[in-house]
């Protein structure tokens, strides 16, 4: 196994401090000594303790991310199937993310909301591009019309992304269901497919439309 590089020790280190101690509470030299460096070297990678969040939250979803660059190119299958399959990967990332920091239950109300925004605020910004890329090829093919398709891609990544979140905008099952279902009413609507034929998009949430 390769050895980690500076880099990644200074992230390991800050996310095994955040697993007993809050963000407010962890210095720059703690997570230096933690990650067994120089604190000199911790500024030659990052310009503040913020920054070293930053990285932190995207290295935690590098792989839905990444899994969402790879079906971009994957033509052969339909543009909706890979959005709902990016979708998931979201998904599993956000539950997984909210189970490590259930386990530690170190975070206050105000350091949890500041983590989920910069989540939220990565994967919009990095899925964007990509869902509206997905978006094009399915116009391109005639299975999507819509005149606008980076609106969509950030019009379906807000409201999915906040309701698989759940913490910006806390909701109930019911509230989440009712959501997603109106979601899709207005994808099949918008995108001139027939009613019920992106069910299989209710997957994600494990919901049943009626």
């Amino acid at each position: 196994m390769p050895t980690p590089s500076k880099y990644d020790k200074i992230l390991d280190a800050l996310q095994s401090l955040l697993e007993t101690k809050t963000i407010q509470t962890i210095s720059v030299s703690e997570i230096a000594q933690t990650a067994g460096i120089g604190k000199g070297s911790i500024y030659y990678y990052f310009p503040s303790k913020d920054a070293i969040l930053d990285a932190l939250v995207e290295r935690n979803y590098e792989k839905p991310i990444q899994t969402a660059k790879n079906l971009a190119s994957q033509t052969n299958i339909s543009p909706f199937t890979r959005m709902a399959m990016i979708f998931q990967a979201c998904r599993n990332s956000s539950d997984d993310f909210r189970s490590q920091r259930s386990v530690s239950g170190t975070g206050t109300a105000q350091e949890e909301s500041l983590l989920h925004q910069k989540y939220l605020n990565h994967l919009i910004s990095e899925l964007k591009p990509v869902l509206t890329e997905i978006i094009h090829q399915g116009i391109e093919c005639q299975e999507i019309h819509f005149d606008r398709p980076a609106a969509l891609a950030e019009i379906v990544l807000i409201v999915l992304a906040i309701k698989m979140d759940n913490t910006l905008v806390p909701s109930t099952k019911e509230e989440i269901e009712e959501t997603i279902l109106g979601l899709i009413s207005l994808l099949e609507k918008g995108t001139e497919n027939p009613i019920g034929s992106l069910n299989f998009l209710t997957a994600t949430e494990g919901i049943q439309r009626p």
